[in-house]
C-alpha cells in the first residue's frame, strides 16, 4: 500500500463508515423514487430491499476475489468515482428509465405488472452501484489486515465502521435531507461525499487526476440537472412539489380545481372546486351518509364526523359547505398534507385536524360519532392495521346508535376473491348493516356500514330536507343505485391482512382493461402502431 493516507488506518475506517451511509441512502431514496410510480407498499420494500442485498452480495465476492489479485486500493476508488457519478445520475436519468420499463411491459405482460416492472427498476437502476459499494468491505480488510495478531480487531473495526455508517445512513434521509431538500439532493449529497472520498484519495498520491476531472464534471452536470427535473416531469407547471416524511406531494390547479397528488400515476387523491360546488368524484356519493345516520339537514347541531385520512380535506370541506352545524374532526398522518390543505385547498378554520394514525387515534379516542369516514390508503392500498375485522370493530364502538360507517374502496375489482371482497366481507362481519354503490366514472366504490337498518322512505324524506338543488338530486341518485351487500367467507384480521397483494391484482385488472386496445394494436402493428395510435 503505498498511498500515504492509507498508513492511517482511520481513512479506511472512514471509507467503509461512509460506504456504509451511501448503501442505506441509496435503499431510502429507491423507495422515494419509485413510489410515485409504484407506491411504497411492503411489496415495493421486498424489491429495493432483496435487488440491494444481491448486489452486496455479489460486490463482495467480487471485490475479495478483485483484492486477493490485485491487492491495489486505486481499483477500489476507482470504482468508488463510477458509483459516485451513477449515484448522481439517479435524479436526472431515474425516472425516465422507469417510464421506459413500465412501458415496454404494459404492452406485453397480463400480469403483476408492477411487481415486474419495479425489480426491473430496481435491478437496472440501483444494483451496479450497490455492487461497487459492496465491493468495499473485502478490499478495505485485504488493505487494512497487516498481521493475524490484530486482525480481528481490524476486521471488527471495519464492520462496526459499517454498520454506525448505515444506522446513520438510515435516519439522516428519512428525517432529515429528504423532507428539508428532497430525494434528489439527498441522491446528491451522499454521492458527493463518495465522490470526496475518492477524489481525497487519488489527489493525495496524484494519480487518475484525469479520471476526477471527468467524475467531478459528470457530477456537476448532474447536480445541475437533476436539481432542476420533477417526478411529473411531464406536468407544464405545478403550483407546489415537494416531499414529506411519507409522501411525494404535489398541487396543481387550473381554472376550476385545485388539485392534491401523492402518487403521480394513480391520480387525484384530493380536489377543491374553486366556485365551492360539489368534487364531481366519491365524496360527494359519501355525503349520503350523515342522511343514512338520521341528519336533518336542516338542523345538524349536535352531528359529530370523524374522518380518518383526511387528506387536504375535500369531504371535511364539502361538510361544512352543505351541513354548516357539523362538528368535523379530521385525522392526518401527514402533517404536510395538513398544511398544504390550509394554504391551497381552504380548509375551514373550524375543523380540528389532528395529527396521527387512524387506528391510533381510535385507541386513545373516547368520543362517538354520527358518522366516521374511513379514507386511509398508502399510494394504491389500504394500511393493513385499518383493514382488519379488529379495526372496524374500534370504529364501530365509536359510533353512536344510529350511526354510519362510510369507507372510500378505491379500486373496483372484478375477479374471485378481490380485495373489495374482503374488505366488504370483513366489514358485514362486524356491522349487520351493510350496503355499496359505484361511483360512475371512477374505479371507486363507496360502502356503507351501519348497527341499525334505515328504510328507503326514511333516507329520501331526509334528502328532500337538502336545500341545494345539485345535491339534492345527486343524492336521490346514488341513494337509488345503493345496494344491500351480502356477506361472503372471506376476512382480515390483524394476524393476516394481504391487502399490498389484493391491491396490486386489482391494479393489474384495471392495467389489462384500460390497455386491452393498446395491446392488440401493438401486437398486430408493433411500436408504430402504438405511436399512430396515440
Amino acid at each position: 500500500m503505498d498511498s500515504k493516507i492509507l498508513n492511517n488506518k482511520w481513512y479506511l475506517y472512514l471509507t467503509e463508515f461512509f460506504a456504509g451511509m451511501a448503501v442505506m441512502a441509496v435503499e431510502l431514496g429507491a423507495s422515494r423514487l419509485l413510489a410515485p410510480y409504484f407506491s411504497s407498499s411492503q411489496i415495493v420494500w421486498t424489491i429495493i430491499i432483496s435487488t440491494i442485498m444481491i448486489a452486496m452480495a455479489l460486490g463482495n465476492i467480487y471485490g475479495g476475489r478483485s483484492a486477493d489479485k490485485d491487492p491495489n486500493p486505486d481499483r477500489l476508488y476507482v470504482r468508488l468515482l463510477i458509483a459516485a457519478v451513477w449515484i448522481a445520475a439517479i435524479p436526472v436519468l431515474g425516472k425516465y428509465v422507469i417510464l421506459l420499463i413500465t412501458g415496454l411491459l404494459i404492452v406485453t405482460i397480463n400480469s403483476n405488472l408492477l411487481v415486474i416492472a419495479g425489480f426491473l427498476a430496481c435491478m437496472v437502476i440501483f444494483v451496479f452501484p450497490c455492487f461497487l459499494l459492496g465491493t468495499v468491505t473485502p478490499s478495505l480488510t485485504k488493505f487494512a489486515v497487516q498481521s493475524l495478531d490484530d486482525s480481528g480487531k481490524t476486521v471488527g473495526t471495519l464492520n462496526a465502521s459499517n454498520t454506525i455508517g448505515s444506522i446513520i445512513g438510515t435516519f439522516t434521509p428519512t428525517f432529515i435531507t429528504i423532507p428539508a431538500v428532497g430525494t434528489s439532493i439527498t441522491f446528491l449529497i451522499f454521492s458527493g461525499i463518495i465522490l470526496l472520498l475518492a477524489l481525497v484519495y487519488f489527489f493525495s498520491c496524484r494519480r487518475k487526476q484525469i479520471n476526477c476531472i471527468i467524475a467531478i464534471v459528470l457530477f456537476v452536470i448532474c447536480s445541475i440537472f437533476g436539481n432542476r427535473s420533477n417526478f411529473a416531469f411531464w406536468e407544464d407547471s405545478l403550483t407546489y412539489e415537494g416531499e414529506s416524511i411519507y409522501n411525494y406531494l404535489q398541487v396543481k390547479e387550473d381554472d376550476n380545481n385545485v388539485i392534491l397528488s401523492t402518487n403521480v400515476l394513480f391520480g387525484v387523491q384530493s380536489i377543491a372546486k374553486k366556485d365551492g360546488s360539489l368534487s364531481g368524484m366519491y365524496y360527494d356519493y359519501a355525503m349520503l351518509a350523515p342522511l343514512m345516520a338520521g341528519m336533518d339537514p336542516a338542523q345538524t347541531d349536535g352531528a359529530d364526523v370523524l374522518i380518518l385520512g383526511n387528506g387536504s380535506g375535500t369531504y371535511a370541506r364539502q361538510l361544512k359547505n352543505f351541513y354548516p352545524n357539523i362538528r368535523v374532526t379530521g385525522v392526518e398522518i401527514d402533517q404536510s398534507i395538513t398544511d398544504l390543505a390550509h394554504t391551497y385547498f381552504d380548509l375551514p378554520k373550524d375543523v380540528n385536524v389532528v395529527t396521527y394514525d387512524g387506528r391510533a387515534y381510535l385507541q386513545a379516542d373516547a368520543g362517538k360519532y354520527d358518522v366516521i369516514m374511513v379514507d386511509a390508503f398508502q399510494d394504491i392500498t389500504v394500511p393493513f392495521q385499518m383493514s382488519s375485522v379488529e379495526f372496524f370493530t374500534m370504529v364501530r364502538n365509536h359510533l353512536k346508535q344510529s350511526g354510519v360507517m362510510v369507507i372510500n374502496q378505491n379500486m373496483r375489482a372484478v375477479r374471485e376473491g378481490n380485495i373489495n371482497e374482503y374488505l366488504s366481507d370483513t366489514i358485514a362481519a362486524v356491522f349487520p348493516y351493510v350496503s355499496t354503490v359505484d361511483v360512475m366514472g371512477y374505479t371507486n366504490r363507496e360502502l356503507f356500514a351501519s348497527m341499525q337498518s334505515l328504510t328507503d322512505a326514511d333516507i329520501n324524506t331526509r334528502i328532500q330536507n337538502v336545500s341545494d338543488p345539485k345535491l339534492r338530486q345527486l343524492l336521490q341518485e346514488v341513494s337509488g343505485m345503493t345496494i344491500p351487500y351480502e356477506k361472503g367467507g372471506y376476512l382480515l384480521t390483524d394476524d393476516r391482512a394481504p391487502v399490498e397483494l389484493l391491491s396490486m391484482r386489482a391494479v393489474d385488472d384495471i392495467i389489462r382493461d384500460e390497455l386491452s386496445y393498446y395491446k392488440k394494436v401493438f401486437r398486430e402493428e408493433g411500436l408504430d402502431g402504438i405511436l399512430h395510435a396515440m
